[in-house]
């Protein structure tokens, strides 16, 4: 890695870079991929914060730019998070904002140069994500939507993570773990005893969360480590290279055509 990649690529959730920094990243003949953290700002519990889904986008966004030359983009803040209405604190934007956000961002990267965009996902009700990318790639567009279940299946299997991904739906073993190992300061005294099954949730997009959880709290946060949130964020930048394989092919040889 250049020397620019040997500093901390983050401060707390925010890119740590200088223009210097990216012109540094842009100056090799590899192809530019920027990564963008979408998260929430949605209820997770009394023991997490409204914030969850924007950390975790961002600690597995920054464990990526660990380890891959990327170019880190600050977080979406604020999605689609319409089913937890009924908790307080809890703000969302509709899906036509939040796909057009992505798409204004990603056309702002190519007109700099940056011709690929994965978009860091940490919330499961950012549904329109996959069309965004979907489109996006018709177009001929360079775009990935990371992680995919398989993704968090082995990161899962390889943190020894007890809970399936059907029960661990939200303030979990999985969100849980990742805090403690990234941002344990944010992670407030409870988790230990708020587990709460409810596998049956079909209809979930009708009724909005409050119709299964009194607390907020779907999974079992009792299982959660430190340890188990560094395993899932180093598998998870482990899965990343077959992303950062599939957006960079053929596109060195065209730039290089193209100049």
């Amino acid at each position: 890695m250049s020397g620019s990649r040997m500093r901390s690529v983050a401060y707390g959730p925010l890119p740590a870079d200088t223009t210097e920094d990216v012109r540094a990243l842009g100056a090799g003949s590899a192809p530019r991929v920027a990564v963008l953290p979408v998260g929430s700002f949605e209820q997770h519990g009394p023991y997490l914060p409204l914030a969850t889904d924007t950390l975790v986008a961002c600690a597995v966004a920054g464990e990526i730019a660990g380890a891959y030359p990327v170019h880190l983009l600050p977080p979406v803040t604020i999605a689609c998070s319409h089913e937890h209405a009924a908790w307080p604190g809890t703000v969302s934007i509709s899906s036509v904002t939040l796909h057009a956000v992505v798409r204004d961002i990603a056309a702002s990267l190519r007109r700099s140069g940056v011709e690929a965009l994965v978009v860091v996902n940490g919330h499961g009700g950012n549904y329109v994500l996959g069309n965004v990318v979907q489109e996006a790639s018709a177009r001929g567009e360079r775009m990935a939507l990371f992680p995919a279940p398989e993704d968090w299946e082995t990161a899962c299997g390889r943190a020894g993570v007890v809970t399936s991904l059907l029960t661990d739906m939200h303030a979990g073993e999985i969100e849980t773990s990742i805090l403690l190992h990234a941002h344990p300061d944010v992670v407030r005294p409870g988790y230990e005893s708020a587990d709460f099954v409810a596998d049956d949730r079909r209809h979930l997009l009708t009724t909005g969360m409050s119709a299964y959880t009194d607390s907020g709290v779907i999974g079992r946060p009792s299982l959660g480590s430190a340890d188990k949130g560094k395993d899932i964020l180093a598998s998870l930048a482990d899965s990343f290279g077959a992303y950062f394989s599939l957006l960079t092919e053929g596109a060195e040889s065209a730039g290089g055509e193209r100049g």
